[in-house]
């Protein structure tokens, strides 16, 4: 089994996939003007407006409202992706720190208030961890 998507349901696809095309410089591939995508080597980012939510089932999601998950994107430089998103970003809840497992992160919401973590492995162990995951 592989996990192959994550998707985030907004009222706003056109915003949103905005945000994540700067912060992450992906292009997105957009399906229809309910739902994008962001694909990455290890998995994809689907951005799916709330009119798609009936297709699976009514009420079965909500924009704007996770408070559980975070989105997290393994990249060269924590601190370089930091200086790039200052000034875009209204609000970092973490300035790039290193974590006591060995990663340096930037913790910041995206404009739906989703959690999204930026990351770098810093200490050896943190590098062998990701030493397969393409960046």
């Amino acid at each position: 089994m592989n996990l192959v998507s994550l998707r985030v349901i907004t009222d706003d696809v056109a915003r949103l996939v905005g945000f994540y095309e700067r912060a992450t410089g992906l292009r997105a591939t957009w399906a229809t003007e309910d739902f994008a995508e962001l694909r990455t080597p290890s998995g994809t980012l689907a951005i799916g407006s709330t009119r798609t939510v009936p297709l699976f089932a009514p009420g079965s999601a909500r924009p704007a409202d996770n408070r559980s998950a975070i989105l997290e994107f393994l990249v060269e430089d924590v601190d370089a992706v930091h200086r790039n998103l200052t000034g875009f970003v209204d609000e970092f809840v973490k300035e790039p720190t290193t974590m006591p497992w060995g990663n340096r992160a930037l913790l910041l919401r995206d404009p739906d208030c989703n959690l999204v973590n930026f990351f770098t492995p810093v200490t050896p162990a943190a590098v062998e961890k990701f030493a397969d995951v393409a960046r």
